[in-house]
């Protein structure tokens, strides 16, 4: 019988914050894994990717993030400025429009990684990378 080789996950430390004005059950500092849906977000990310956002981080321009459009409504695009200088989510497939949005009080997350399932060397990273 062969034995298999453990995956290495990295676990990060969260810290924990209660903020009982909060709408969201997600704190800073907290990571959750997403699987992709759908197809909005090819050819960078394909459906059934694994997905590791930073729940809480502060978002910058051109990143991947998770925005609440509406009362528990959340979308997976990518965060840019729009001509007149404000925001907008935009999808990479052409085939999705680019949805405006106000201010960056909706996004939730922003990704730090992505991984293939079933493969072990299939991890890519987004954005600066914290030291530990």
């Amino acid at each position: 019988m062969q034995t298999r080789k453990p995956i290495n996950i990295p676990v990060v430390a969260a810290t924990a914050q209660e903020d009982a004005t909060s709408d969201s059950n997600c704190t800073g500092n907290e990571l959750v894994a997403l699987m992709v849906l759908g197809d909005s977000m090819v050819p960078e990310f394909i459906e059934g990717e694994i997905l590791v956002i930073e729940m809480g981080a502060p978002a910058t321009e051109g990143a991947f993030v998770i925005a609440e459009v509406e009362k528990d409504d959340f979308i997976f695009r990518q965060l840019q400025r729009n001509a007149q200088g404000g925001w907008q989510l935009h999808a990479l497939n052409p085939a999705y429009p680019d949805t405006a949005i106000s201010g960056l009080e909706i996004i939730k997350g922003v990704v730090t990684h992505k991984k293939k399932p079933g493969s072990r060397k299939s991890v890519k990273f987004y954005g600066a990378q914290k030291a530990h």
